[in-house]
């Protein structure tokens, strides 16, 4: 048989490989001939044996010593915008290699990256790659990057964080299972995260927290809107999962499985996320319609809300007690009632309530920037509740008068570290329940969004940006708190059960302030007035501030009850600006600020500052007034403007009249010498005379600082005495002049427009708080 001949086609020889190719560039090869060789091979990319080459060439500096050197390292940052930009995966998985590994050399070196506009733009520009390799190796360095604050904020500044929640939401397939793990013993809010995923995930979810926590409140508002709401459901997915009490209870096991990607993600981290995601969310919470709130605290009664401020506020207990036709039509209540898992028994009860709850963690009252409040806490967001701060288990002894504590670690103004309730102290309280505990838990408005919609109506319907809801379960034949007043006005509203209330007549006319301390205060309720009220499903009781009360239950009472009480109450939390001796500091502050933009003939002119430290007096002389007379203690509705028209107009002639009569009585009652005399008292106390008005420093504007009113307090305190034994009369001739002037000129009108102003600030953080917080415990 003839064998074929083939024709073989003549291939064109390979060109030969230079020695630079065979030979890679030594690791203590000099950092300028590393270089050259480098920017030679990028110049003839097009060529197939230059593409390994620079990959040696990056191999080596990567692992040589030039990262140590910020001077070694400089022409190599040179190119790193080119390394990104190229079509070539490999070189833009070095260059970003390069830059994760450059970024943890040094501060200086994180700082110059991040400093290079371009090569963070070109960076986040392989978030576009579809490449996984290219993908990860670009998530990478971005996590090695943002170890500084600086290079998260250059991140987020050239949308890093847009970036990171799109190309996540895309490669995302769902969560398959989610663990803690532990390195040690850490507490559980300190626990990673490790999720049954693959890397490229994992990597994209850390990177995208870290980003969000770094934010501002207007750079979370770039994330569009539908985006951050479907990476929040993942992040509270995942929420929900660590804190099941079985994943908790293992999470030291799960360093000894496989499959799982371990995350540095704590429980704070998430928690913080998914705050910061939902502060400004408008579905969050919302109010109720005015009528439910209205008809959910007086019912189909004869009181409407212009009667209760008339006759019953801050004056006088009020009940209403509730028809069928009320509990049917009215009940405010009912959405937080469903919402709990009610199987007939109290244990279950309790467990339902408290279960996966978080701590709620105090804001200042007078705080208005909400990140200052995310700052205080860091680390801390995702903590168990803590005793005392969120929840009490307590009883009073018949016979003795005195509170007992379940948990026995806990002694009051004894505690040096919070105690935390585990898993295990959850189900204790069922075990204190049976022994005649109270459980009462504190910040439902926190909890619940269906109680957070009450607080918000109430808080327009009052004008205070402050109202509190707590809970209380006592058993049968038990008394909780013993008989104590409160700084608030509460209303109480019997859920479940019924409860007998003892309140007194009160103590004092003066009512007792907003953070007052309350300790010692004891009240011997045998020699005073007394009234009762039993409270049965639906009913409300008003208590206002300072009337000592108490309350037990009574299984014997034959209305058919079960004998036990859960009840709420709402508390109207008169915050100090928002009572009138605020007010009346508010308006001096306003007036004061008005006439220095007008009047001032000079920075440093003996005029101004004899005004300015007479405006100083003068707000020590309000001081000295409000600590006496019970009308400036009184809270002030001004702002309350979420009323019917012909309520509000009636409302607002009676705000103006109290004004004016405190007004007059600061005309009158405003003494120099007495002004004087309290100054020289607080200083040898070492005291701030001024203490009543701090909350004023955050009327300044972050752009006018407080450090003018430092510097006013500063000279007042200092100078004010040297200043009076150089000019007495003059001082004292400013002082009644700058009193008559005020008292003269203020209108009430501008005032309220202010203080309006003032209350939506106040309002704005709150609700921010209450949103976030809301927030980590829904689902829960």
């Amino acid at each position: 048989m003839e064998k074929k001949n083939h024709c073989k086609r003549k291939r064109k020889p390979k060109p030969k490989p230079s020695s630079r190719d065979l030979h890679p560039p030594p690791r203590d090869s000099h950092p300028n001939a590393i270089f050259a060789l480098l920017l030679a091979s990028l110049s003839k990319l097009q060529q197939s044996h230059s593409l390994p080459f620079i990959n040696k060439c990056l191999l080596a500096i990567r692992r040589s010593s030039l990262l140590r050197s910020r001077i070694s390292v400089r022409p190599i940052l040179a190119l790193l915008p080119t390394l990104l930009c190229s079509t070539r995966s490999q070189i833009a998985c070095r260059g970003a290699d390069f830059i994760g590994a450059a970024s943890l050399v040094s501060l200086e070196v994180n700082e110059e990256i991040a400093s290079d506009s371009e090569t963070v733009k070109g960076l986040i520009s392989l978030f576009r790659n579809p490449k996984r390799k290219v993908l990860l190796s670009a998530c990478n360095a971005v996590l090695d990057l943002a170890t500084t604050t600086f290079a998260q904020q250059q991140l987020i500044k050239f949308s890093a964080l847009n970036k990171l929640t799109f190309v996540f939401l895309q490669i995302f397939k769902g969560l398959k299972c989610v663990c803690l793990w532990s390195e040690g013993n850490e507490s559980h809010h300190s626990l990673k995260i490790g999720i049954k995923e693959d890397e490229l995930s994992v990597a994209f979810l850390t990177a995208t927290i870290i980003l969000i926590n770094a934010c501002e409140i207007e750079q979370l508002q770039n994330i569009p809107t539908r985006r951050s709401h479907v990476f929040l459901s993942l992040l509270k997915e995942i929420r929900v999962k660590v804190s099941d009490p079985e994943v908790v209870e293992s999470a030291r096991k799960c360093n000894e499985e496989g499959g799982l990607c371990k995350s540095n993600i704590a429980v704070s981290n998430l928690s913080e996320s998914i705050f910061r995601l939902s502060i400004n969310s408008s579905q969050r919470t919302g109010s109720l319609a005015l009528e439910v709130i209205e008809r959910g605290l007086f019912g189909r009664s004869d009181t409407s809300f212009e009667d209760f401020i008339m006759n019953y506020w801050e004056a006088s207990p009020f009940l209403l007690s509730r028809t069928m036709k009320d509990l049917n039509t009215y009940d405010m209540f009912s959405p937080f009632v469903q919402s709990l898992s009610w199987k007939g028994s109290v244990p279950s009860l309790l467990s339902s309530i408290l279960q996966g709850l978080m701590s709620c963690f105090p804001i200042a009252s007078d705080e208005q920037n909400i990140l200052n409040f995310l700052n205080e806490v860091k680390g801390r967001l995702g903590y168990p509740i803590i005793y005392q701060q969120d929840i009490r288990v307590v009883k009073t002894d018949s016979q003795s008068r005195k509170e007992m504590h379940y948990f026995q670690d806990f002694h009051s103004g004894c505690i040096k570290e919070p105690l935390y309730l585990t898993f295990d102290d959850v189900l204790k309280c069922g075990q204190a329940y049976e022994e005649g505990y109270t459980v009462a838990l504190r910040g439902l408005e926190f909890r619940y969004q269906s109680i957070a919609a009450i607080a918000d109506t109430l808080s327009l319907m009052f004008g205070q940006p402050s109202v509190g809801a707590n809970l209380y379960l006592t058993p049968p034949n038990s008394q909780g708190l013993a008989c104590h007043f409160d700084d608030h006005c509460v209303f109480v509203c019997q859920i479940f059960g019924s409860k007998k209330w003892s309140i007194y007549s009160r103590p004092s006319q003066l009512l007792p302030r907003l953070y007052d301390n309350l300790l010692g205060s004891d009240f011997d309720c045998t020699k005073a007035d007394r009234r009762e009220f039993f409270l049965q499903e639906g009913d409300v009781l008003y208590i206002p501030r300072g009337f000592p009360h108490e309350a037990n239950t009574n299984s014997g009472v034959g209305d058919g009850s079960p004998g036990f009480s859960l009840h709420l109450t709402l508390s109207i939390e008169v915050e100090p600006p928002f009572e009138w001796g605020g007010v009346a500091h508010f308006a001096l502050h306003c007036w004061s600020e008005n006439r220095k933009r007008t009047c001032y003939d000079g920075l440093n002119s003996l005029s101004q500052k004899l005004h300015i430290v007479s405006v100083n007096l003068l707000h020590v002389a309000i001081g000295i007034i409000s600590n006496f007379d019970p009308n400036f203690r009184k809270a002030c509705l001004s702002a309350a403007d979420y009323l019917p028209p012909g309520v509000y107009n009636s409302l607002f002639q009676g705000q103006r009249s109290t004004f004016f009569h405190l007004i007059d009585k600061i005309r009158t009652e405003s003494r120099f010498l007495e002004v004087l005399r309290s100054i020289e008292v607080a200083i040898q106390k070492n005291e701030d005379p001024f203490q009543q008005i701090r909350w004023l420093r955050v009327l300044h504007s972050e752009k006018e600082t407080s450090s003018e009113y430092n510097t006013i307090k500063s000279f007042t305190i200092e100078d004010l005495l040297s200043l009076h034994a150089q000019h007495k009369d003059k001082l004292e001739a400013s002082f009644l002049d700058v009193k008559s002037r005020f008292c003269s000129e203020v209108v009430f009108e501008e005032v309220v427009t202010s203080h309006r102003t003032l209350f939506q600030k106040y309002r704005k953080t709150r609700k921010q708080y209450i949103n976030g917080m809301v927030s980590l415990h829904d689902k829960l």
